[in-house]
């Protein structure tokens, strides 16, 4: 046995019992008018449609779900879209949260993690400098602190898509997936390994945030000085070492893509699928579009795991 595997495939299962159905079962199809332009099909998974337009909600509510009742005060670090997740479900269970980001980002994630009743406070250059922060605060005031990619429960809740996925009648080919802190896809993986042996797993970082890809190559963690991409949800300067960990064995490859990337599969992704889609949410499409090619023919599936755009960014990116 594996002593290092710490997530487990029967939380995967109960989570897809477990978690806020309002997350759960959402649509994934071949888009026809994307696969003709490619020249392979594209199974996509539609996770902007729900009410906080990420996947993140199904970590952050099973994460509470399995979380000792006692526990009423909840610090995290988030570039906004774990924090909606976590602000979301710990609404529902009437526990307090403080939400540390950085001075940078995103408006309008700031907004709605207020909105959802979260505190908010910003720190640091960069995300990684916001969870210093936080488990600082964390630390001072004993308030329990949640790192997105060290807690198995957040990465199982997650890999209630690759329960979903894998009831698609056929095997897909290939999965492509952004790979930010690790959550999404060491979820995703872990279930994959057991259910879809024959599809290859690929992770996709940005090569302006390459930590999680270096990281992952030479099997020890790998940070870099600064970050610089628009993807700021998977803008990872230092790796949580647990989560590379469970990526070890689940992963086949992890591509570099560019910013440059990004907006034509953001625009292919609004004229065809009808969704809008952030930079981090579109990387999958984004390294598919790249490389189609050596995908020709194939099925091949991705997640767009994010929709969160401020309207100045939606003017200048997608019109």
């Amino acid at each position: 046995m594996n002593l290092r595997v710490r997530l487990s495939l029967s939380e995967i299962a109960a989570a897809a019992d477990v978690v806020d159905p309002v997350f759960l079962r959402s649509p994934q199809f071949i888009s026809e008018p994307i696969s003709q332009e490619l020249g392979l099909r594209l199974l996509c998974k539609i996770e902007t449609l729900n009410p906080i337009r990420s996947f993140k909600g199904r970590g952050a509510d099973f994460f509470l779900a399995r979380l000792d009742p006692a526990v009423t005060q909840l610090v995290c670090a988030s570039a906004g879209n774990f924090g909606q997740g976590l602000a979301y479900a710990a609404r529902e269970r009437g526990k307090s949260l403080h939400v540390f980001a950085a001075q940078s980002a995103n408006p309008l994630k700031l907004e709605r993690m207020r909105a959802l009743g979260a505190t908010v406070t910003l720190a640091g250059n960069d995300f990684d400098e916001a969870k210093d922060a936080a488990r600082a605060f964390a630390l001072r005031h004993g308030w329990t602190f949640v790192e997105d990619g060290r807690e198995p429960a957040i990465s199982e809740g997650a890999g209630t898509i690759a329960v979903e996925l894998t009831q698609w009648p056929e095997p897909m080919d290939a999965l492509v997936v952004p790979l930010g802190n690790g959550a999404l896809l060491s979820g995703i993986g872990t279930w994959c390994r057991a259910y879809a042996l024959a599809t290859h797993i690929i992770g996709v970082c940005m090569s302006g945030a390459p930590a999680m890809e270096q990281s992952w190559r030479a099997r020890r963690r790998i940070q870099t000085n600064s970050v610089r991409t628009i993807a700021d949800g998977i803008a990872v300067r230092v790796p949580v070492a647990e989560a590379l960990i469970d990526l070890e064995t689940v992963l086949d490859d992890v591509w570099l893509i560019e910013d440059e990337d990004l907006l034509p599969a953001m625009r292919l992704a609004h004229q065809h699928l009808g969704i809008v889609v952030e930079p981090a949410g579109a990387v999958g499409l984004a390294a598919i579009m790249k490389r189609r090619d050596e995908l020709a023919g194939q099925l091949v599936g991705t997640v767009f795991c994010g929709g969160n755009l401020t309207e100045e960014q939606r003017r200048r990116w997608l019109i």
